[in-house]
């Protein structure tokens, strides 16, 4: 009889690990296709056994991981045709309601953090400074701040190095910022503060804070009824 029940066991572990892998397959092509993804994301069910939670259609922790999400920016009223690519993006999602085909899934709530390079602002920044300032470079500058160096065209004075500190904000709507200090700002024209909108994110992921970091901008995610299928 006891070998019976571990065999059995034995049997029901086995059976729960593909259920699992197949339903992370079946929900990570789900997201790939919904977020237009050119890379498959990593999907990982959490907590045993997968079948109980599957048959009541509620999964209670589901993490998603993906690389280089890109999403349309630009100033508010642009198209969007310059992407800012987020290096990684990872979130938490908590009590997935799915269906019985794993082809639609909506969480509870969410949280996350998406890191996006120095590079990728440095190319945002310099498309909405274009006209203003050439050479611009954005790097990490310590202290929770950027570093935004550039050359400026001057009148009588012809073009003019600047370099200065900046703070990295937060906006409505998934807006991201640099808040210049006064001096910089009025050289380079009230205007022209650079700020771009992060999307592309999945329908209910709102950004809750960002930090400049030595990787880049590492923006924290929250959410809630998050759907990260089509």
């Amino acid at each position: 009889m006891l070998i019976l029940v571990v065999a059995l066991g034995g049997l029901f572990v086995a059976t729960d690990q593909v259920a699992v892998t197949y339903a992370q397959s079946r929900v990570a092509n789900e997201i790939q296709s919904a977020l237009g993804l050119a890379a498959k994301p990593s999907v990982s069910i959490k907590h045993f056994p997968f079948l109980t939670q599957a048959l009541s259609g509620d999964l209670d922790e589901v993490t998603v991981s993906a690389n280089n999400l890109k999403a349309p920016t630009g100033d508010p009223g642009t198209d969007g045709s310059d992407p800012l690519s987020i290096d990684r993006f990872t979130a938490e999602l908590h009590h997935v309601r799915i269906n019985s085909s794993f082809n639609g899934a909506v969480a509870d709530s969410a949280t996350g953090t998406a890191l996006v390079s120095y590079a990728a602002v440095t190319k945002t920044v310099s498309h909405q400074l274009s006209g203003i300032a050439s050479g611009v470079d954005v790097s990490y500058g310590g202290n929770n701040q950027v570093k935004l160096a550039g050359s400026i065209q001057i009148p009588l004075l012809g073009s003019q190095q600047i370099s200065t500190l900046a703070n990295i904000t937060l906006g409505r709507g998934n807006t991201l910022g640099i808040t210049l200090p006064d001096g910089a700002q009025q050289l380079i024209g009230q205007a022209a503060a650079p700020q771009w909108p992060l999307s592309g994110l999945p329908t209910g992921i709102r950004l809750s804070g960002v930090r400049a970091t030595s990787d880049g901008l590492r923006a924290s995610l929250s959410g809630k009824d998050i759907h990260m299928t089509g």
